[in-house]
């Protein structure tokens, strides 16, 4: 049997250098791009490009294998994003929406084009879209937020990062409809795990929770944004990777689909159980900041009919993995200073 290709863009990045090494142990060759190595370990691509996707000239060689032939999958993480300290302070809405919407125009066409050139149509692109692109209205209520798949529209994302997500959700399925390009879309519910941003600006609020945590005493206090009674569910690495291939590998739904977890907690709640596992008592000071909206939560019930799959472990789990990590990145920024 042929071996399968795989081409990852944004392979540098939190969840796509953990995708190159999942297609890996799978068996793929694999090629990653992105602008940047990935930061924390060295990438497992049989071969790495540094390129910028923003940039159309050059890129219908990257995407081919020796302009010859074309992947078998791509899976397209490449974006301009961060946590809601980067999402929601309004000040990077030109950049994320410039940044992203041309990656996406970019990837499609040369792939449309190296379809017509080479004459086939095999190759599968995901693509990572986000639970930001859900309406502001369903999810003023921390306790009852509606994510299901059929509440986006009337659309009313709560940020631009939201807006150019459903946009390219529709570019996507604009050129499956129009060329037969086959894809599949997940939206994305707050993916984390060790190897994230943990620190910066563009980090998540279960990594900015480890560190805070890592960095203090015992009866230290920290601050937290908002009341902290805002409410998320926060979806492990390796359950989203999961997800993501039996996604891809299904031939008869592609989406769009939540990939999240439905176990919901409060801020406050993440901070008691990061406190908990680290074995620390921790204050909070709760001060103004980005806040996003106010509850929401995956509604995996499209996904569970469709292909089946359920979260296999619980939030604490994966908080306990991605604190031992974080702590030890915050002891070793101690002894480098």
């Amino acid at each position: 049997m042929q071996q399968k290709t795989a081409l990852v863009l944004g392979a540098g990045g939190f969840i796509g250098s953990h995708m190159v090494s999942r297609l890996k142990k799978e068996g793929y060759w694999v090629r990653g791009i992105d602008l940047k190595y990935p930061e924390f370990s060295p990438t497992t691509a049989d071969n790495f490009q540094v390129f910028d996707l923003r940039n159309h000239n050059g890129l219908n060689q990257m995407m081919s294998i020796g302009g010859r032939e074309t992947f078998d999958e791509i899976y397209q993480f490449a974006a301009d994003m961060g946590g809601a300290g980067f999402v929601f302070s309004g000040e990077n809405d030109a950049d994320i929406m410039h940044n992203s919407a041309l990656i996406n125009l970019n990837v499609l066409e040369v792939q449309l084009r190296l379809n017509k050139t080479l004459g086939v149509n095999k190759t599968k692109i995901f693509y990572s879209s986000s639970a930001c692109m859900y309406p502001e209205y369903n999810q003023t209520d921390p306790d009852n937020p509606n994510c299901r798949e059929d509440s986006a529209y009337p659309a009313n994302p709560d940020s631009e990062y939201g807006w150019e997500k459903l946009f390219s959700e529709h570019l996507y399925l604009a050129y499956n409809r129009n060329y037969g390009i086959p894809v599949a879309i997940a939206r994305y519910h707050n993916i984390f795990g060790p190897e994230g941003t943990w620190m910066g600006g563009r980090e998540k609020a279960p990594a900015a929770m480890c560190r805070k945590v890592a960095e203090a005493s015992s009866g230290d206090t920290i601050e937290v944004w908002g009341d902290g009674k805002q409410t998320r569910s926060f979806l492990y690495i390796d359950e989203c990777l999961e997800a993501t291939r039996r996604l891809v590998m299904s031939q008869d739904f592609f989406g769009p689909v939540n990939i999240g977890s439905e176990e919901m907690v409060t801020i406050n709640g993440l901070v008691d159980m990061v406190a908990d596992i680290a074995g620390k008592e921790i204050k909070v000071k709760h001060i103004d900041g980005p806040l996003g909206v106010r509850g929401r939560n995956s509604d995996n019930s499209l996904y569970r009919e469709n292909i089946g799959w359920a979260v296999s472990a619980p939030l604490r789990d994966g908080i306990e993995k991605t604190y031992s990590w974080v702590s030890e990145q915050v002891r070793l920024a101690k002894d480098s200073n």
